[in-house]
């Protein structure tokens, strides 16, 4: 199934507010998510670290979501 894809870009706020609930669906939580504060202008989003095992899962889930 193919997305509409818009000129309008996203805020890193929007990003990570979208992302955060995509991920708690999934039962996924990146303690370190936010936007990164460092470069603003760019508007990025920051991941953070992850333990091993969080990193594993979402792999498995961007996996399983990607074959749809």
């Amino acid at each position: 199934m193919a997305t509409k894809q818009t000129n309008v870009k996203p805020t890193a706020d929007e990003a990570v507010a979208q992302l955060k609930e995509a991920l708690a669906g999934a039962g996924i939580v990146l303690p370190s998510l936010d936007r990164d504060f460092a470069s603003p202008y760019l508007n990025l989003v920051e991941l953070g670290r992850v333990r091993a095992d969080v990193a594993m899962r979402l792999a498995e889930v961007v996996r399983r979501g990607s074959t749809l």
